[in-house]
Formats: structure tokens, C-alpha cells, sequence
């Protein structure tokens, strides 16, 4: 199943070579090059850790990073490096100079060393924020079930609110294996909504996804059918479903809402409105019973971390009480 890499390169595969070569088809840079693209516009990069003799880095070049929608995928939204691990060449790697241990065949390149530290295996992959700032290791042979995640998690900036496993795990609950337990929601529009609080007044959540977003499509089908959140949710929630692409025209605190290019993209402004003008992908606005925003959470969270915060605002705590003290009340009950 491969659902998730097509929406995301779709346009871009149109133009793209599939001449077949020893590198696959992902069009494989220098640090240096990386480096200096970076500076100018910021991706992240996947570092491919290989030596001359490593066949299964040979393999994964034939097979993973030869499949058009894995290499698509990484041409667009990485700055692809492949690091030689025993090279003789002296490299600078943000800001640092780093040197061959020595002359001799099959020894390990002090970035190698930095890397991967005792753990010299190949092949192994780095996955790395534009800034430096995050980096994921993962040894070994990657299959595209494998890497596929791992490229989400690291485009997507979900690393900056969840763990890898969890989200690996619920990545491939989404795409792959199906077959858990899901909790129903109940799903509403802004007008059915406006009709209800005149009799039992509840605080509103707006799920804003969009179709460019797998990590939107990890959340909708994992974090909010978990049963506890679905549950929660349905118990003291109304709860709209929003695609930010939506052609709709919206009336939200009497202002029409409609889908206009916004930063290059045509988005609709309703996505916008709710978020106070902090639109990221994926997003739940929290409002009051008024359609005054109370919060925009614009990360990736998993069950464990949304059900707090749920919580936080349900339960009117945030009127009295900081978000710091409140979750570290939460976690030691927890405890």
C-alpha cells in the first residue's frame, strides 16, 4: 500500500528520471552540497552510511532507493547524502572538521565515528532537522515499509511532539495493519453545532487535516479513534472534521470562510480563523462554547499526550490553573 507517497509526489514523479543506476534513483548529494543548499533553502537531511564493501548497501540501493515513489519522495523533501564511512577525505560537518582515523583500508572516518559511535553496522541511515538539532539513527537494511515512517516522521516535524515508536507504530496501524479497536466518533458541522449549544453548551474541536499530511492521516485514524479519546471527545466535545483544502464557504463569527491561496496555496481560510493565524499540519483548535479559540495545537499527539490536554480544557482547569502545574499534577497521579 503505498497511498500515503503518492498524494505526496505526484506532480513531482512527472518529471522525474527513472533511468536505473548503481545509486538508485535518488539523486544522491555530497555534504558539502547539502550543506550549502541548506543555507539557502532548509530541508532535512537523510544521510546514507555505506562502505565499498557492504552489500547490503549495494541492495538497498537497488531495491528501496530504486522504487520511484520512495526516491520522489526523498528528492523532494530531503537533501540526500551518501557518506562513504571510511573515506580518506577530510569533511566539514556543521561547522566541525573531521578527519580519516587512518590510512589504512576499512577504517572508520571520525564522522562515521560521530554517527554511529561503537555501533559501526552498514548500512545505516541518518535522519536529520535542517537545523542539527534532531537526529535519528537507524542501522541496518530498510525496506520501504521501514523507511517510509521514518521519512514522515522526519519531514513532518513529528519528532518535535512524539516519540518514533509510538508513531511508527500507529503509522503502520493507518496504512498497514487495520485491524485494532476504534472508537466511533461523532462528527458535526459549525451550524449543527450553533443548534446544540442552545441546549447543552460544550467547548468545540476542530480536527484541521489536509491531504498533502500523512502524519494528519496517522492522527485522524489512530489518535482519534483510540476508544478513551473518542470517548472523551463524544462525552464533552462537539467535534468537526475539517479538511483545509475544502471548497466550502463558511459563516464563523459572521465572517465568510472560503478556500483562497494562502502563502502559495490554496488553503481555506476557516483553517486559519480557528487557529488564530497559526495554521500548522495537523491542528486541533480547541474553542469555548462562544467560538472564541482557547488553543491551536498545531503538532502531532499521540493518545497519551492529547488526553491531558483534553482534559485540561473540558474540565475548565485552564481557567485557573497554568498548563505546567496542571500536567505535572496529571502525570504524578498517573504515577
Amino acid at each position: 500500500m503505498r497511498y500515503f507517497i503518492l498524494i505526496l509526489t505526484v506532480s513531482f514523479l512527472n518529471s522525474f528520471s527513472f533511468a536505473q543506476s548503481e545509486d538508485g534513483l535518488v539523486k544522491w548529494l555530497s555534504i558539502k552540497e547539502a550543506q550549502e543548499l541548506n543555507k539557502t533553502q532548509p530541508k532535512p537531511f537523510l544521510i546514507d552510511i555505506y562502505t565499498d564493501w557492504c552489500g547490503w548497501c549495494k541492495h538497498m540501493m537497488k531495491t528501496t532507493y530504486s522504487n520511484p515513489n520512495i526516491a520522489g519522495y526523498v528528492n523532494q523533501f530531503f537533501y540526500p547524502v551518501k557518506f562513504n564511512a571510511e573515506t580518506k577525505d577530510t569533511i566539514e560537518y556543521n561547522g566541525k572538521i573531521y578527519k580519516p582515523t587512518s590510512p589504512l583500508p576499512k577504517t572508520p572516518h571520525e564522522l562515521a565515528i560521530k554517527f554511529l559511535g561503537n555501533s559501526l553496522s552498514y548500512p545505516s541511515t541518518i535522519f536529520v532537522s535542517n537545523n542539527f538539532e534532531y537526529n535519528l539513527l537507524s542501522q541496518g537494511f530498510l525496506e520501504e515499509k521501514k523507511i517510509e515512517p521514518l521519512l514522515v516522521f522526519t519531514v513532518e516535524n513529528v519528532y518535535k511532539s512524539a516519540g518514533y515508536d509510538d508513531f511508527s507504530s500507529q503509522f503502520n496501524h493507518t496504512f498497514y495493519d487495520t485491524a485494532f479497536t476504534k472508537g466511533a466518533l461523532k462528527f458535526h458541522t459549525l451550524k449543527e453545532i450553533e443548534k446544540l449549544q442552545k441546549k447543552n453548551p460544550r467547548k468545540i474541536l476542530v480536527n484541521i487535516f489536509a491531504g498533502f499530511c500523512n502524519s494528519c492521516k496517522v492522527q485522524n485514524a489512530t489518535t482519534l479513534k483510540d476508544t478513551s479519546i473518542a470517548n472523551y471527545i463524544n462525552k464533552h466535545f462537539y467535534l468537526i472534521n475539517f479538511d483545509a483544502e475544502s471548497n466550502d464557504t463558511i459563516v464563523f463569527k459572521g465572517e465568510k470562510c472560503f478556500k483562497t491561496v494562502l502563502n502559495g496555496y490554496p488553503l481555506n481560510t476557516f483553517a486559519l480563523k480557528v487557529t488564530n493565524n497559526r495554521l500548522q499540519f495537523p491542528s486541533i483548535a480547541v474553542l469555548d462554547d462562544k467560538q472564541n479559540t482557547l488553543d491551536a495545537l498545531g503538532v502531532f499527539l499521540t493518545p497519551k499526550t492529547l488526553l491531558p490536554i483534553l482534559k485540561y480544557y473540558a474540565e475548565d482547569k485552564y481557567k485557573t490553573t497554568s498548563w505546567q502545574d496542571f500536567i505535572k499534577a496529571y502525570n504524578e497521579q498517573k504515577k
